[in-house]
Formats: C-alpha cells, sequence, structure tokens
C-alpha cells in the first residue's frame, strides 16, 4: 500500500473544489482543517441556500465524483434570529472506483495514495442549508443522487419534521408508525430530553431507572 496523501496535495484538492462550489450562486465554501492528533486534514465546509442546493449536489456527483451521503443532521432553530430550520449534509468523496469482488465479497482497493490527483483525492464535505421560518420546512431531495441520503432523508423528517421534496417512499423509520401525523420529537416546543421534562424516562415494568445524565445539559 502506498504512503497517506500529503497534507499540500490534500489541501490543494479541497482549496480547488471550494472555489469550484463558491462559483454557484447562493454557495458559499471555504477550507475547514481538522486534526485527527497525528494528520491535519482539510475539509470543505459550505452554506447554500436552499433554491441553490440541488443544482449543486447535482455537480458535485457529476463533475466532482462525490460519491457518498454519510449523514445529514435536521435542527430546529425556533429562537435563532437568522434562521428557523437547519439541514447538513455529511457527503464523501471516498475514490473507490470498480472494486472486485470474490465469490460476492468485495475486495478493498490498494491504492499508492502518493498517486492520487484531482477528483480522486478523498474529500470530506459538509454543506449546510438554513431555511426560514415556516410551517412546513423543506429542501430538495437527493435521494436519488446518493443511496446514503434514502435513510437519511426519512430520519430527518421523522425526528425534525423537514421534508425533503421528491423523496420516493417517504415513512417513519424511527417513531411508530402510528405516531399522530404532525409529531416530529426534536422540534424544540415538545421540551424532550434535557430540558425539563422527564416522562418519557418513566419505566413501564417499574423499576424507576434513569439514566445517569438525566436531567443534565447536553
Amino acid at each position: 500500500m502506498g504512503k497517506k496523501i500529503s497534507a499540500a496535495a490534500q489541501q490543494e484538492a479541497a482549496e480547488e473544489l471550494a472555489k469550484a462550489m463558491s462559483s454557484f450562486d447562493g454557495v458559499s465554501a471555504e477550507i475547514d482543517s481538522r486534526s485527527s492528533g497525528t494528520q491535519v486534514r482539510h475539509t470543505v465546509s459550505a452554506t447554500s441556500t436552499p433554491e441553490s442546493w440541488r443544482q449543486l449536489a447535482e455537480a458535485l456527483v457529476t463533475d466532482y465524483a462525490v460519491d457518498y451521503c454519510s449523514m445529514i443532521t435536521g435542527i430546529h432553530w425556533p429562537e435563532a434570529a437568522d434562521k428557523t430550520w437547519e439541514v447538513v449534509y455529511h457527503l464523501m468523496r471516498t475514490g473507490v472506483k470498480d472494486p472486485a469482488a470474490i465469490e460476492g465479497v468485495v475486495q478493498p482497493n490498494i491504492t499508492d495514495a502518493e498517486t492520487l490527483t484531482g477528483a480522486d483525492i478523498p474529500m470530506e464535505i459538509q454543506i449546510s442549508i438554513s431555511l426560514p421560518d415556516t410551517r412546513e420546512p423543506m429542501v430538495a431531495s437527493v435521494q436519488d443522487l446518493w443511496v446514503g441520503a434514502d435513510w437519511n432523508e426519512k430520519e430527518t423528517w421523522d425526528l425534525v419534521g423537514i421534508d425533503f421534496e421528491g423523496h420516493q417512499g417517504m415513512r417513519r423509520v424511527l417513531n411508530p408508525h402510528e405516531t399522530p401525523v404532525g409529531y416530529h420529537p426534536l422540534q424544540k416546543q415538545h421540551k424532550l430530553r434535557y430540558h425539563g421534562f422527564e416522562e418519557m424516562y418513566d419505566d413501564a415494568q417499574g423499576f424507576m431507572r434513569k439514566p445517569a445524565d438525566a436531567g443534565k445539559i447536553k
């Protein structure tokens, strides 16, 4: 196996991607340097308007080889001045292409990292989309672009109530299917967990157990 990608090469690739993303209307991207304790890695952190999100996502797939959606975070900000809702997409460019399979088991690609250039260099991308005050928060779905977005968009709608326009088969995935329409537990008005409401800790079997962090602010 080859050596690790040099920090300089990884930074250059991140800067190029951030510049390309910032060329879209309504998108601003910059480099965020993070350390694992042994090596600094450069990621791309961006903001996008809801109107520009879908076009940006399509370009990331077709032009910049971003191939994986690892997580989607939905946040309710009822007291914020600049937004009421926020969706954060956590994306990756893995660089994994056409891995071999032996008897149905996918084999790891062995790559000399020092030979990687441009869109072949792995990258982490984080994109935040802010939404104004609305009773029906929604952004365009990217379920058809990244398979990892499918379950993550469902989870974000189920827990936070942010919908994804164009998503096929939206349904509850963590809450019971009979959960009342319009109820999404991580909307702040429900005051669940760490907000002075402890009924959810009641033990149906009567053991009076509560987690060690009950009552603490997280």
